[in-house]
């Protein structure tokens, strides 16, 4: 019979967050209100350094932080849930400034308003998969859904930007990653 069927059993909850093998976070309008050992690993900052942040000291640029943010509340009023891969910034320690793909993954505690709180999990991708270009914002997040699979027209719809446009940027990552089409681009991003 496992702890949840025992009602007598007491469940440390503080202790399953805080010892959590992936990097977790409670939110209140994009701040982060409390996080892990294991995110304050990841990004090279102690807790006092992320508590009462917005999550956009975590990002590349504040306007990767600001087009995530809106791309990601109509998903979270729809179905509570949202996850990606992107490119995060280490905020501290002797990797600051570094930028490494990460997995987000995200639940909206209240589906009418998705941004009021939320739990959120991040899980460093960096040991199989590197960041060895400098990249625009553009540029990262067209990487991103590249990775995905997406399509020009696909990532221009999520981007809110045209096809071409998703075109330019995908020839200057082929260009910056030595790539010579788009299958061998998506395998040397995702090999690092």
């Amino acid at each position: 019979m496992s702890v949840l069927e025992h009602p007598s059993r007491d469940i440390d909850y503080r202790l399953a967050f805080d010892l959590a093998p992936v990097g977790l976070a409670l939110s209140r309008q994009r701040t982060m209100v409390d996080c892990n050992q294991a995110l304050c690993d990841m990004f090279g900052a102690p807790r006092e350094q992320l508590v009462g942040q917005s999550f956009q000291i975590l990002y590349p640029s504040a306007d990767e932080y600001e087009r995530i943010g809106e791309r990601m509340a109509p998903l979270l009023g729809r179905s509570g849930t949202y996850s990606d891969n992107r490119i995060m910034k280490r905020v501290g320690g002797q990797a600051q400034g570094e930028t490494f793909w990460c997995h987000v993954t995200g639940r909206a505690l209240r589906r009418d308003a998705p941004h009021a709180a939320g739990i959120w999990s991040f899980e460093d991708l960096s040991s199989s998969r590197t960041v060895k270009a400098e990249l625009t914002p553009r540029e990262r997040e067209v990487a991103a859904f590249l990775m995905d699979g997406m399509t020009s027209k696909q990532i221009g719809k999520a981007l809110a930007i045209s096809h071409r446009t998703v075109e330019i940027y995908r020839a200057r990552l082929m260009r910056k990653y030595g790539a010579h089409s788009t299958p061998d681009l998506v395998h040397r991003l995702l090999a690092g």
